[in-house]
């Protein structure tokens, strides 16, 4: 075993722990329904958005194998069945947004170029790094997701600003997921290792990758998909009001969050301290009601891990 020793841990909040299902999607998305500006009727910060879902591909792909190496060496049988609804909720995850990403990719977007940057940085990156590491930027992503899925579940009137309902389906339904399964990583972090160094290691690498990296992408696709935007007065009006939405201090995406996102560095943080037991009771009434629900439509099967010795 290459991680760190095992220690006794006791997650914090662990009797809490609702059940995390493995839910199968079949979206069907096409081409002429997509929205380019979903997000709030603005190009820059949708763009933003469309660059982290393809760079969660990569980044769920990386939790997987990550959550799959590491699954051996955890003692608690519940948390071992937490890491297998952990790595089959991404696996959808990974594979809904490729089939979305290939959308994107018929209006322009750069994906297979996004896709061929994203390899690179991981495969020759983040992939050589040591397990320990790995584990810990696990952890450090699966932060950064639990903090945009609590900003989303306090904003709902965000998807409502679109008529793209598959688009809207698809990330309330990740919304969702990464709400219920946000202090799986780190309880697994914690029992294999519980080095705080090596914890804070991860968040400064997954911090760069989405609050440096996806923006970057995000930045760049607008005048990719149309030069002429650099010369275009309305999508200056477009950056100015995108940055506000996204780095606002009040209601912006990253801005309102920062807190939020600097708290994995106290020494005795756990996911569970922000407490979405509420939302997650409220969206799946929503979303997955049998007859009224907005993700019904789209869901094939559901199940929950079973447990084993």
């Amino acid at each position: 075993m290459t991680t760190a020793t095992i220690h006794q841990y006791v997650p914090k909040h662990a009797q809490k722990r609702p059940e995390v299902p493995i839910r199968h999607m079949d979206f069907q998305f096409d081409a002429k329904d997509l929205d380019d500006t979903f997000f709030r009727n603005t190009e820059l910060a949708t763009a933003i958005f469309e660059a982290l879902s393809i760079f969660l591909t990569f980044g769920e792909d990386l939790v997987i194998d990550t959550a799959r190496y590491h699954r051996q060496f955890v003692k608690d049988p519940e948390l071992k069945r937490q890491v297998t609804a952990l790595i089959g909720q991404e696996a959808i995850h990974s594979k809904m947004h490729n089939e979305f990403n290939d959308v994107l990719a018929k209006h322009r977007f750069p994906v297979n170029f996004y896709r061929f940057l994203a390899d690179n940085v991981f495969e020759y990156g983040f992939k050589k790094l040591p397990n320990r590491m790995q584990l810990s930027l696990m952890a450090g992503i699966e932060h950064f997701t639990a903090v945009l899925a609590e900003y989303m579940m306090k904003h709902e009137d965000i998807f409502f600003e679109t008529e793209d309902e598959k688009q809207r389906a698809l990330w309330m339904w990740h919304m969702l997921e990464e709400s219920e399964h946000k202090d799986i990583a780190y309880d697994v972090f914690q029992e294999l290792s519980g080095n705080y160094p090596l914890r804070i290691s991860g968040f400064a690498l997954a911090t760069f990758t989405i609050m440096f990296l996806v923006p970057l992408g995000g930045v760049m696709i607008p005048v990719m998909r149309r030069p002429r935007n650099l010369i275009s007065p309305r999508y200056w009006k477009d950056v100015k009001r995108s940055l506000d939405l996204l780095a606002g201090p009040k209601d912006g995406v990253f801005g309102s969050t920062l807190t939020h996102i600097m708290d994995y560095l106290r020494p005795d943080f756990h996911p569970n301290d922000h407490d979405t037991t509420a939302y997650l009771e409220y969206y799946k009434e929503k979303l997955l009601n049998p007859e009224t629900g907005l993700l019904t439509p789209y869901m094939t099967k559901e199940f929950v891990p079973a447990l084993r010795a």
